[in-house]
């Protein structure tokens, strides 16, 4: 790996650190005290001041709650920008007339995605529970119909209109469309 390569991946590194620790609204201080490693290493590593070793990455991800395997694979490099046609994977369930293209894939440096999804005629999903709870999800109709109950409220989305909606409980989506519905969905992580 280059030099400069190296430095990236630290400095990325540095930054996941840095969220990490204000996600859990921890100081400098309170992160040095429950990982026995000092306030300036701590802030050094933050600052991609200097590499952590391994040691100080083991210390990190047992106060954090995760492997390095984790840890390392949320400073992934950064997506490509652009994701060609033939590199978008498709995915069908025959079974009950869903096809499903991810449009612009998950990657653990971005909390969103794009999917384009078609449903057959007649086509009914339904999901007991959300894959995470407050997932937020913008569904817009490209082409015909579709009938989407979240929890207990039933929706009627027509060609051009969007559903928002955080999604904490079941939905179901039905195909409301003699000629089938295609829609796109952007998905963002909580």
């Amino acid at each position: 790996m280059r030099h400069d390569e190296v430095d990236a991946v630290d400095v990325r590194l540095g930054a996941r650190l840095a969220g990490l620790r204000a996600e859990h609204g921890w100081s400098l201080g309170e992160l040095a005290d429950r990982s026995g490693v000092s306030r300036s290493t701590l802030s050094r590593a933050e600052r991609a001041e200097t590499s952590p070793t391994a040691s100080l990455l083991n210390r990190l991800c047992a106060v954090y709650g995760r492997t390095m395997s984790q840890l390392l694979s949320e400073v992934e490099a950064e997506p490509e920008a652009v994701v060609r046609s033939a590199a978008q994977p498709l995915w069908q369930d025959r079974t009950s007339g869903f096809v499903r293209r991810s449009v612009s894939p998950p990657h653990p440096a971005l909390r969103g995605e794009l999917v384009e999804a078609r449903l057959a005629p007649g086509a009914d999903i339904a999901y007991d529970r959300p894959p995470m709870a407050g997932l937020e999800q913008h569904l817009w109709i490209l082409e015909g119909a579709l009938d989407v109950t979240e929890q207990d409220t039933e929706h009627h989305l027509r060609t051009g209109d969007c559903l928002r909606m955080r999604v904490w409980g079941p939905t179901r989506f039905r195909c409301a469309a003699p000629e089938g519905v295609r829609y796109l969905l952007a998905v963002v992580r909580p």
